[in-house]
C-alpha cells in the first residue's frame, strides 16, 4: 500500500520516539527526514498526556506538587525513559574526559554512573519544581508548561537532525537520522512552533503570556544547541543518547522559562 511522506513522517516519529503503536513501515533516510520533521508533533501528543494526567489530578484535590509529579511522569513512560537514559548515559561519557572513542564506549554500558545519576536527579527535581509552580498558578499554566515543554523537546531533535550534523557512530538511531534534515525545513518547523507557542501562551495570558511562550521555545532550542555543539566537538557527531539528552535539556529549559517568577 503506497503512503504519503508525510504519513510516513509521523509514523516514523510515533515509532521511534513514542511507545504507543504506530507500526514503522519505512526505516530509511528519506522516512527519517520526515519523521523528525514531525517529531514536534508527537510533542505535543505526549504533552497533551502530562497535562491530561495533571490536570484530572488537580481537580481530584491533589496538590501542584503531586501534578507535577505525574506530569513529569508521563513523558518518561510514553518514551520508556529513553531520554532519560540518553541524558545519563551523556553525561557519563562527558563527565568521563576521556577521548571520544572511550567516551562513547562508556555511553554504550548498560549501567549508569555518577555523572549520570546526579544529572537525572538535577534535572528531574527541576523540571518537577517548575511545573509545580506552573500548577500552582493555575491548571491552564501547567498544563501550557507540560506540552509546550514537550514540543520544544521534539523541536530540539528536529534542529539536531539537521544537514551538516554527522552521527558519532555508523549505527543506531542517531546514524538512521543525523544530518537528515535541510536545514531551510529545520527553521520552517522552528517557526511554526514557535508561532502555535505564541497563540497559545497568548490566549492564556495576552501579549506578556505569547512573549514568555515565544521566550521558552527560543531558549529550550539554545540550550539544546549549545549542548549539541559540545557533544559532536567531544564525540564526533551525535548518537541516540545525545539525543535523548537534547531533548531533556531543552525541556527543562522550557519548563524553567515558563515557571511563574
Amino acid at each position: 500500500m503506497r503512503t504519503t511522506p508525510l504519513l510516513d513522517g509521523l509514523r516514523f516519529a510515533f515509532g521511534t520516539l513514542t511507545v504507543l503503536p504506530v507500526p514503522l513501515t519505512r526505516w530509511d533516510r528519506g522516512a527519517a527526514r520526515a519523521g523528525m520533521l514531525c517529531a514536534p508533533v508527537a510533542g505535543v501528543v505526549v504533552g497533551l498526556g502530562a497535562a491530561g494526567l495533571g490536570a484530572v489530578l488537580l481537580l481530584l484535590g491533589a496538590g501542584p506538587l503531586l501534578a507535577a509529579v505525574a506530569a513529569v511522569a508521563v513523558p518518561a513512560v510514553l518514551t520508556r525513559g529513553l531520554h532519560l537514559d540518553g541524558l545519563a548515559d551523556t553525561a557519563d561519557g562527558l563527565g568521563s574526559n576521556k577521548p571520544a572513542d572511550d567516551a562513547l564506549r562508556i555511553m554504550k554500558r548498560s549501567d549508569i554512573g555518577p555523572f549520570g545519576v546526579i544529572t537525572l536527579v538535577l534535572v528531574l527535581l527541576a523540571q518537577v519544581a517548575a511545573l509545580a509552580q506552573a500548577y500552582g498558578t493555575s491548571w491552564a499554566h501547567g498544563a501550557l508548561a507540560a506540552v509546550l515543554s514537550a514540543a520544544a523537546a521534539r523541536l530540539a531533535l528536529t534542529l539536531a537532525a539537521r544537514a551538516g550534523v554527522p552521527p558519532a557512530r555508523p549505527e543506531g538511531l542517531g546514524a538512521a537520522v543525523a544530518g537528515t534534515v535541510p536545514v531551510g525545513g529545520a527553521l520552517l518547523v522552528a517557526g511554526a512552533v514557535a508561532v502555535a507557542a505564541a497563540v497559545a501562551g497568548g490566549a492564556l495570558s495576552g501579549t506578556y503570556g505569547a512573549v514568555r511562550a515565544v521566550c521558552a521555545v527560543v531558549l529550550a532550542c539554545a540550550a539544546a544547541e549549545l549542548l549539541l555543539r559540545h557533544c559532536t566537538r567531544r564525540l564526533g557527531g551525535v548518537t541516540g543518547d545525545v539525543f535523548g539528552a537534547l531533548a531533556e535539556t531543552a525541556a527543562t529549559a522550557a519548563l524553567l522559562v515558563l515557571a511563574p517568577g
